[in-house]
């Protein structure tokens, strides 16, 4: 099965459930979130004389390719970097996706498909 992309949002920790929150209000079903560590700026740590470590979350988002462009720019305008949660946003391209069950097509597209285009007289 294909027609799937993969969203990967990186926030800051304790934002992942905004950024499933603006993903769902636009069809994305469900998500997972891994736990990370975010790089800091060298110069920073020398800085303070510390290592600094922010923790961050990463939320996987598989949805059809055709709601991907909306649920992207839904999660940016909550969680974008220049929000508190300063995250960033792409996708990915998936070539095959098993064990979950697809949606069905919207009722408009099944009645279009069926019926053969129309012809001029």
């Amino acid at each position: 099965m294909n027609g799937y992309e993969m969203i990967l949002c990186i926030v800051n920790a304790g934002f992942s459930e905004l950024v499933m929150d603006a993903a769902k209000e636009e069809g994305a079903r469900g998500g997972t979130v891994i736990h990370a560590r975010g790089t800091a700026n060298k110069e920073a740590e020398q800085f303070f004389h510390i290592a600094i470590q922010p923790d961050k979350e990463i939320v996987m988002i598989l949805v059809p390719e055709n709601i991907k462009d909306n649920v992207l720019h839904s999660i940016y305008k909550i969680a974008g970097l220049k929000s508190e949660g300063r995250g960033i946003a792409f996708s990915v391209a998936v070539d095959e996706v098993v064990g979950i069950s697809a949606p069905p097509p919207p009722a408009e597209e099944t009645e279009q498909s069926e019926q053969p285009p129309e012809q001029q007289n």
